[in-house]
């Protein structure tokens, strides 16, 4: 071979060069196959990220609304003012105009616009009105979007039950909050479009994806019953001078609240202008000691284990009695009594001596029994489970306190309950606000406590509570035979950890028709100023809600007469 002469014949090289070219052009085909086939999923969603931007939008809740379908909670379409930052031609002549229209300070709105961001929320919500000032002023890169706002057409009346929405529509109080995800819809969203140097792109009109709508709840309330319940209320707290107050409607043999009244109310529509604590429902929240109504434990636990019997002499030592050292007081004296006396008249001493004979493990367990000591299983959020301590706990002066009232938490909702155990022959129902949408919590519907022949005989004692040799003859309602017990409980003094000499919680409990129950009525004021036993405090405005709901559920006359029958 001469020098410099080339090892590859022509056709060789062209062979090599077509091969090259072959394998070249075969990868690249797979490649795109490949790109455009197996892997279309991942660049294509790659694409569509770095090419639009979503903006979520909130979801459009369901409706609440009462027994009867009226509208508790709806939602209501209001305008939300952003901008566009690449749009805004002047920021600090945006901000100050703005401002003037908003309750927004103009150095935060400046501090907005220029977050480089390209959507900026500035205002959620706003007032429609403000919102035509607004467009008024023709400023570039400020629009709109019509977002959903939670409004609650009955104000502070369902306040406490509802409860209320946070900015962003998450349910954050009552009903809301504990069936937030019933409620809930799904999210809808604004896409938007980039340009190569990442700028969104806002075609007119959006590419705007609407959320879609959350499913409604029915509930057991009814608007009427707690109309006249709160007011009821806020005139008893109103003429007591008092603290607050709470009142329950319930049906005793279902468990359904028909109404739940706390005062002072709040309006959830305004829900940032109260405190936390006023946002609490009280019904179920806060315990107190209960004082006489708790006797319906022991004395039905004691009939239940035929320890006694309505005409069983009791001996009530005139007044005075010492238990473990200490002095038990009645606040009328008495001497010998029937039992049935003992509960009308409210004798600490006489229940003091039943309770004895039933002992603290019996005591105990009827308490827990009739739903003291743990949670009702009401379909709302923040339930207490009251206070009742294991019995290794008490003192030798426990069994007397409890028996009467004393040493022992509960909730005006737990007391309903337990008092709607002898409206209903001795079952236990579960109550819940409910009624219609969604599901309910999971505890038993019905638990047998005492026989229905205990039950009867504790109704009849209770009617004479409501008797004018009763403490609770202020409950009466004419036409209607009522059984019900009153209670009035010294408050503990935060700062010396004893009783309060001034400071009381006066209640009535109680059901009506006594001989075929409808309702059940729980009315408690806290710390009245005016007058202090239960039956003066409380009872009247149970007469009154008690006399207006029958007559607005058109319940007969079961009697010519208010009082046992």
């Amino acid at each position: 071979m001469s020098k410099g002469s080339n090892p590859f014949s022509r056709s060789t090289q062209f062979i090599m060069v077509a091969l090259v070219l072959t394998a070249g052009f075969l990868f690249v085909s797979i490649r795109l196959a490949v790109i455009q086939w197996i892997q279309y999923g991942k660049w294509h969603s790659l694409a569509k990220r770095q090419h639009e931007r979503k903006i979520s939008d909130h979801v459009e809740r369901g409706t609440i609304y009462d027994r009867s379908g009226k509208i508790v909670s709806i939602n209501v379409d209001v305008p939300s003012l952003y901008a566009v930052a690449d749009e805004v031609e002047n920021p600090q002549r945006t901000a100050q105009l703005l401002a003037s229209h908003l309750t927004i300070p103009q150095d935060k709105l400046v501090k907005k616009l220029h977050r480089g961001k390209d959507f900026i929320w500035l205002a959620r919500k706003i007032n429609p009105d403000r919102l035509d000032q607004i467009k008024r002023l023709d400023l570039s890169g400020i629009g709109s979007l019509m977002e959903s706002k939670r409004f609650y057409p009955k104000r502070a009346l369902f306040g406490h039950i509802v409860g209320f929405v946070g900015m962003d529509n998450k349910g954050l109080e009552g009903i809301e909050h504990r069936y937030d995800d019933w409620l809930t819809g799904a999210p809808g969203e604004v896409v938007v479009v980039r340009d190569a140097y990442g700028k969104s792109i806002y075609p007119k009109g959006f590419n705007y994806i609407p959320p879609s709508r959350g499913k409604d709840i029915h509930l057991t309330l009814d608007e009427t019953i707690q109309h006249i319940t709160a007011r009821e209320l806020r005139i008893a707290v109103a003429n007591a001078r008092a603290k607050g107050g709470v009142a329950i409607v319930m049906e005793p043999t279902t468990g359904a609240i028909l109404s739940m009244a706390v005062h002072p109310a709040f309006n959830p529509n305004a829900y940032d202008r109260y405190r936390p604590s006023e946002w609490r429902n009280k019904a179920i929240t806060d315990m107190y000691e209960p004082g006489s109504t708790f006797k319906i434990v022991a004395a039905s636990g004691a009939l239940e284990e035929n320890l006694v019997y309505p005409n069983q002499i009791i001996n009530c030592e005139q007044g005075a009695y010492t238990v473990s050292g200490t002095v038990i007081h009645d606040h009328e004296p008495m001497g010998r009594v029937p039992f049935y006396d003992v509960i009308a008249r409210s004798s600490n001493i006489g229940m003091v001596k039943v309770a004895d004979r039933l002992g603290k493990g019996r005591l105990a367990a009827y308490a827990k029994a009739f739903g003291f000591g743990s949670k009702r299983g009401i379909d709302l959020t923040g339930e207490s489970p009251g206070l009742l301590q294991d019995t290794a706990k008490w003192s030798k002066r426990s069994l007397a306190s409890i028996a009467i009232g004393q040493e022992v938490g509960v909730t005006p909702l737990q007391m309903t309950v337990a008092l709607s155990v002898i409206a209903n022959g001795g079952w236990r129902v579960t109550p819940y606000v409910v009624q219609e949408g969604a599901e309910t919590a999971s505890f038993p519907a019905r638990k047998r406590v005492i026989s229905e022949k205990t039950a009867f005989a504790m109704t009849r004692m209770l009617k004479r509570v409501v008797s004018e040799k009763g403490t609770g003859g202020k409950a009466a309602i004419a036409g209607f035979s009522v059984a019900g017990k009153t209670g009035t409980a010294q408050k503990v003094d935060t700062q010396t950890g004893r009783y309060s000499r001034d400071g009381y919680v006066s209640s009535f409990v109680g059901f009506v028709p006594a001989q075929d129950p409808i309702l059940t009525i729980l009315v408690m004021i806290d710390e009245p100023e005016v007058g202090e036993f239960g039956g003066e405090v409380a009872a009247p405005a149970f007469s009154v809600i008690g006399r207006e709901v029958l007559h607005y559920l058109k319940v007969p006359p079961t009697s010519h007469h208010g009082g046992p029958i």
